[in-house]
């Protein structure tokens, strides 16, 4: 356990909640693997003329899910999918088969990533580390067209 002394934390911030802002977002995806939105939730939070709230994503998708991860390093992403891909491989003997063999496991990669995610707005930005970007994971081997319900609320200016 980390001593209370080390810890350090800024004085809260209050906002009215002045605006709700949403749009859907829609991205084709190339088959397995990773699409940075980052730059296009950026834009979205610019274009709503946000300051301070919060952003939720939502994927409207049972075989796709979106997550949070390192965007300097791409190897990071091909790990992932290789970590996915052994935790629900094609080959296992599923029951549901019916859409393919790369159905089943993409649903199981849906349960284990994200639906949804929060993101806070300060200042007019994403609040994102470093070496964050927010992704969509595509869980099937061939193209799709997935659709994003992006909804900010806050304060705009």
């Amino acid at each position: 356990m980390t001593p209370e002394k080390h810890l350090t934390r800024s004085a809260a911030s209050t906002v009215q909640v002045t605006s709700i802002s949403t749009s859907l977002l829609t991205a084709p995806t190339p088959g397995r693997g990773f699409v940075d939105l980052t730059a296009e939730v950026a834009k979205f939070i610019k274009d709503v003329h946000a300051r301070d709230g919060a952003l939720t994503l939502f994927i409207r998708h049972t075989s796709a899910s979106l997550t949070i991860q390192e965007n300097a390093d791409p190897s990071v992403l091909v790990d992932l999918t290789t970590a996915l891909s052994r935790l629900a491989p094609e080959n296992a003997p599923w029951t549901h088969d019916t859409e393919g063999p790369d159905d089943m496991p993409a649903h199981v990669k849906t349960m284990l990533t994200a639906t949804s995610l929060h993101v806070p707005v300060l200042g007019g930005a994403l609040a994102l580390g470093t070496w964050q970007a927010i992704y969509l994971i595509e869980h099937r081997s061939r193209p799709h067209r997935r659709e994003i319900v992006l909804q900010f609320i806050g304060e705009t200016r």
